[in-house]
């Protein structure tokens, strides 16, 4: 396994100088962002693929600090109903695959996406329950009209640009939340869709992302490093559901926190574990969201927690079988 960064940490500083910081910190891979939610400070691949010699620099810029693109990442909703959204973050997603092609960058990261409960909604509905039965009759003509039908076309242009691996992150708030919903949606339109696998989104679901990677064995593609720190006293009265802000850590029922913060060594030992266990011997994608910290404090201290835990050499032959 090798240690990442989510690059977009560091929007507010040039590539070079983002990747320096990368390097110095002793990290070998960089997930990259190219719009939609993350934006594309550090790569726009419209400017890229409009000149091979940009492209052929940006690379360099990569390779001769002795790091690797872990994915590009373009997280976004190309299923949401007002379609210049859609049509947008779809268009941004579709760049995206055509410049991994140009990278040789086999993954991109995106989100599944949310439509609306019909043809003219304005906004995405997520469904939550199945009574009373408007929810389920909703949840039945997304999936059917939207979901299905869109990564079906998306995972054939995949294909045809030697992208293997769509990463979805399971994220509340689109149709792909958990192991659940990502396998129904892999069984429906192939295996290039996988996870994208962020602890810290199933930790305030109730999901043991120990339990969610055994189930996952074959289908997680990437991961990210995150935490996150459930409020017992707020959950006690509030449960996990909760739309207040961020910033507003005191009252939350959970807030995100650099890995350590939110569960102990114990966890991410077991975590890197079996992630082993089942096949994933990737990167670990640092994705730094503590409001808590700073970037540098956050950043450096994931990185030394991590690297005490990181399984870094090959797996062995069992010299005492």
């Amino acid at each position: 396994m090798k240690l990442g960064v989510f690059l977009v940490l560091f929007s507010g500083k040039k590539f070079e100088e983002a990747l320096d910081i990368a390097k110095n910190l002793g990290l070998e891979a960089v997930e990259i962002g190219t719009g939609n939610y993350p934006g594309n400070a550090h790569c726009n691949p419209d400017e890229l693929l409009s000149d091979e010699g940009k492209i052929k620099a940006f690379k360099q810029a990569v390779e001769k600090r002795g790091l690797e693109i872990s994915a590009l990442s373009c997280h976004g909703n190309p299923l949401h109903p007002d379609k210049k959204i859609a049509q947008e973050h779809r268009r941004v997603q579709r760049q995206t695959i055509l410049l991994a092609e140009k990278l040789g960058v086999k993954r991109i990261i995106t989100f599944s996406g949310c439509p609306g409960d019909n043809e003219n909604a304005k906004y995405p509905n997520w469904v939550t329950c199945p009574w009373p039965t408007d929810f389920s009759e909703i949840l039945k003509w997304q999936w059917e009209n939207c979901v299905i039908p869109y990564w079906k076309e998306e995972v054939e242009f995949a294909r045809k640009h030697n992208v293997n691996e769509i990463c979805l992150e399971m994220h509340p708030g689109f149709v792909v939340y958990n192991p659940e919903t990502l396998l129904k949606l892999r069984n429906a339109v192939g295996e290039v869709i996988g996870a994208n696998f962020d602890p810290s989104h199933l930790f305030w679901q109730g999901i043991d992302p120990v339990c969610a990677v055994r189930k996952l064995s074959g289908a997680i593609y990437h991961v990210h490093a995150k935490d996150t720190k459930i409020d017992n006293l707020n959950t006690s009265v509030n449960g996990v559901l909760d739309t207040k802000t961020y910033l507003d850590e005191i009252n939350r029922s959970w807030i995100f926190r650099t890995v350590g913060y939110g569960h102990g060594e114990d966890f991410w030992r077991n975590f890197v574990s079996n992630l082993r266990l089942v096949g994933y011997d990737g990167v670990l994608s640092i994705e730094h969201e503590d409001s808590l910290m700073s970037i540098e404090e956050g950043l450096k201290k994931a990185i030394s927690f991590l690297k005490g835990i990181l399984i870094s050499e090959p797996k062995p032959k069992a010299w005492w079988t």
